[in-house]
């Protein structure tokens, strides 16, 4: 297979265009592009790279759930280990997902149709098939945000707080999620919209974003952030899956901490302090492996996982005929 060298990104500029990120590449021809923003933030918390928009809000779907655990810790729940990475997952929907989501909802006297996420399949592909062979069909538990639901329901027994609002933003516990995101991020809210699964969606820009990570994983033991970033390093296949990224990312580059988003966001915080966060413009979730993948690179982390995580073939028939690849 012959493939063209990668292209020049565009020029960045919150003015114009956003650069070109990856591209698509087929048999030698660059068939399609994928654009965004990109940040990299170094040890003491500067920004080091920036490709096009990094301070325009965005909103960072899944990749805010670190900080929505952190809000059920500071409204005093006592979550640990897997329950606490499960709390701050887009899990997979794998059985063991599943069987502790259910626990977790026993455990605090709730039942399954208190959850108010969509009933969903498995996020993961593989499961999903072996999941609808069984006879199963579209579940909440199923949902890859159960696991926040269920927290955040936990947290509202717990402070006698309303069970059936407890997605309004105006909602105790989301106003201190609202709360943790502008301190961890370090400038205002934006805007506040609903995510996929219902819950309140906080915007922020991407700088924001990589700061908030940043904040977590330098965070003072003990503290709700540590706590979370803790026991999603400690159990990452709770956070994701077993056929994940952000699992595979954690288990390989000690001290990592990794979320991605819907609409195509990741963020990753070293345990030395440096940061990244980006958004794909077009919402792409095929791009995100190989721009995070050379994100770390150029970041200076060597391990054999980047390969693993920036590798994405294309096929033409039943052989490989290209990649997706980055253009920086």
């Amino acid at each position: 297979m012959s493939v063209s060298a990668p292209s020049t990104p565009s020029a960045p500029g919150p003015s114009g265009p956003a650069p070109v990120l990856a591209e698509v590449v087929r048999s030698g021809f660059v068939e399609g592009r994928h654009r965004g923003g990109l940040v990299v933030l170094d040890a003491e918390g500067s920004v080091e790279l920036a490709l096009g928009d990094v301070t325009s809000p965005v909103f960072p779907r899944s990749s805010n759930k670190p900080m929505q655990a952190a809000g059920v810790l500071r409204a005093g729940l006592e979550l640990t280990g897997e329950r606490l990475a499960l709390a701050a997952a887009s899990h997979s929907g794998e059985l063991f997902h599943r069987d502790l989501v259910r626990r977790m909802l026993s455990e605090h006297g709730l039942t399954a149709d208190r959850l108010q996420c969509p009933p969903d399949l498995p996020l993961d592909a593989v499961e999903r098939e072996t999941y609808l062979a069984s006879g199963a069909v579209r579940d909440r538990v199923t949902m890859n945000c159960s696991g926040k639901h269920t927290a955040m329901l936990a947290a509202c027994v717990l402070r006698g707080w309303p069970l059936d609002s407890y997605l309004d933003p105006a909602h105790p516990l989301q106003r201190l999620v609202h709360d943790v995101v502008e301190e961890a991020a370090g400038e205002p809210v934006a805007a506040v919209g609903t995510d996929g699964c219902g819950a309140p969606l906080m915007a922020i820009g991407l700088t924001g974003l990589a700061r908030a990570f940043r904040a977590f994983a330098l965070a003072a033991p003990g503290t709700a952030e540590r706590r979370v970033a803790d026991a999603m390093r400690a159990h990452p296949e709770y956070v994701a899956g077993t056929r994940r990224p952000d699992t595979w990312l954690m288990r390989e580059i000690p001290g990592a901490l990794s979320k991605m988003g819907a609409e195509a966001v990741q963020a990753v915080a070293l345990p030395d302090g440096r940061a990244l966060a980006f958004k794909i413009e077009d919402g792409a979730g095929r791009a995100l492996g190989p721009v995070l993948a050379r994100t770390l690179t150029l970041m200076g982390v060597d391990s054999p996982v980047l390969a693993r995580i920036g590798r994405a073939p294309l096929t033409g028939g039943e052989r490989e005929v290209g990649e997706i690849r980055a253009t920086f």
